[in-house]
């Protein structure tokens, strides 16, 4: 498991990735042009490193789309990373 340090790392990284977005969002490509390198925008902490598109494809089944606002969808991402043993 991750300790506090990685998740508040990664969450600084998603939030300020994802929070150029037109919210509402109602899919993850509505999220790629707020990203700085695209679906190749990689984020690292400790010892995880993923891209967007590694992250939209192995969180697709715990995502909720919509999101109105970027801390909803970070908390989701974060939660799921936990859940899926990514962390």
């Amino acid at each position: 498991m991750a300790d506090e340090e990685t998740k508040a790392e990664l969450r600084e990284q998603f939030t300020e990735a994802f929070e150029g977005a037109d919210y509402p969002v109602s899919n993850p490509m509505d999220l790629v042009p707020a990203l700085p390198d695209g679906p190749g925008t990689r984020f690292e902490a400790g010892d995880v490193s993923f891209t967007a598109m590694e992250l939209s494809t192995k969180l697709s089944d715990i995502q909720d789309f919509p999101y109105d606002d970027v801390e909803t969808l970070v908390d989701d991402l974060i939660v799921g990373l936990d859940e899926k043993d990514m962390l």
